[in-house]
């Protein structure tokens, strides 16, 4: 099972659909307080549809909370715009942790700073970013690719 941590998630629906990809593809979904809305959002919960009650996401109060229940031996991933280091260089494992940032801001500055050779991109054409379901959705799918093609 892959690990897709939200860090201070700001927009329901991307939240709600990136749940909806969790329970789909059977990775755990971790979302780092503070959240941006209610997880009762009516956005939410249609974007994540009737998935969401069986999603049981895990909360934690910061990131290093989170990460410091990682298991030993597992891997954890940075994904931002502010690197040149594609993701598809990393070599995903089982229980790795792949950790987004919110919506308008990203990751802080000296979180990628401190793990710049763990931090990985999508590359896009300048001046463009996805949204962050799909960018979740990307990498999440090629991490289970490169796992099970092995």
């Amino acid at each position: 099972m892959l690990n897709v941590v939200l860090f201070e998630p700001e927009i329901p629906p991307n939240t709600g659909t990136i749940g909806r990809l969790c329970h789909a593809t059977g990775a755990r979904l971790h979302l780092i307080e503070p959240l941006g809305f209610s997880t009762d959002d009516r956005a939410l919960k249609r974007a994540g549809l009737d998935y969401w009650k069986e999603l049981n996401p895990l909360f934690w109060s910061s990131l290093e909370e989170c990460l410091s229940s990682a298991e030993p031996d597992t891997s954890t991933y940075f994904l931002t715009t502010k690197t040149d280091r594609p993701y598809w260089a990393a070599e995903f494992q089982k229980n790795d942790y792949l950790v987004f940032g919110p919506e308008t801001r990203g990751l802080p500055e000296s979180l990628l700073h401190s793990n710049s050779d763990r931090t990985l991109t999508i590359p896009q054409t300048r001046g463009r970013s996805l949204n962050l379901a799909v960018s979740t959705g990307v990498v999440l799918l090629d991490a289970i690719r490169q796992i099970n093609c092995r």
